[in-house]
């Protein structure tokens, strides 16, 4: 674990979000006061998934979308 002091965390803020990757980052400030900074993976929607090449135009979707509205 890392421990800065406020005014190293401003001038090396990048510097010390890399070393937060692997790492526990403590900032601690003139009252005493400590902040931690960890690292976090953002996680992924279930809905984020790779598109798949089809030979379907804009077009045949559209009609597609068109005749199941009009056989309602």
């Amino acid at each position: 674990m890392k421990v800065y002091t406020y005014s190293e965390a401003r001038q090396k803020l990048s510097q010390l979000l890399e070393i937060a990757r692997k790492e526990e980052v403590v900032i601690r400030k003139r009252t005493g006061e400590t902040f931690s900074v960890v690292y976090k993976k953002s996680a992924t929607s279930p809905f984020d998934v790779p598109g798949i090449k089809t030979g379907v135009s804009t077009e045949d979707i559209l009609d597609a979308v068109r005749e199941v509205r009009e056989n309602r």
